[in-house]
């Protein structure tokens, strides 16, 4: 199986949980989160029906200095954001047989490594810009 993995570059999370992946035989076509040329029609998809604040990183600088407050968005206004700050964009995307999903948590992705315990590799371990 081969899936498509938008990240942060350099997140520390993000390099664990593609050898994760890795580790059961799933391909992984890394791709960076900042530099894809995301619209609102690309980008909404991968949310489903999470609720709108799910859809934020927390670790996202503006998030940490109290700047932006993820229960303050309606979906439109938070894609927008993300439009104009991908940092906010909780992290990794997948793509899953053209199935597009949020977070290493997702039970798409839980199927994908035999539903082993992830939470350490959702909770950035480090307090800076590595993870941000």
């Amino acid at each position: 199986m081969k899936v498509i993995f938008f990240e942060k570059p350099g997140c520390i999370n993000n390099t664990k949980q593609k050898a994760l992946l890795a580790e059961h035989n799933v391909e992984v076509e890394a791709k960076s989160l900042l530099t894809e040329q995301w619209t609102k029609e690309s980008l909404r998809p991968f949310f489903g029906n999470l609720p709108i604040n799910k859809w934020f990183n927390s670790t996202a600088p503006s998030i940490k200095n109290g700047s932006i407050s993820p229960s303050d968005f309606d979906e439109e206004s938070a894609i927008e954001a993300m439009l104009k700050e991908p940092l906010l964009i909780r992290r990794p995307l997948v793509v899953i047989d053209g199935h597009r999903v949020c977070g290493f948590d997702h039970p798409k992705v839980q199927k994908l490594i035999n539903n082993i315990d992830t939470s350490e590799l959702l909770v950035c371990p480090q307090q800076n810009n590595k993870c941000d």
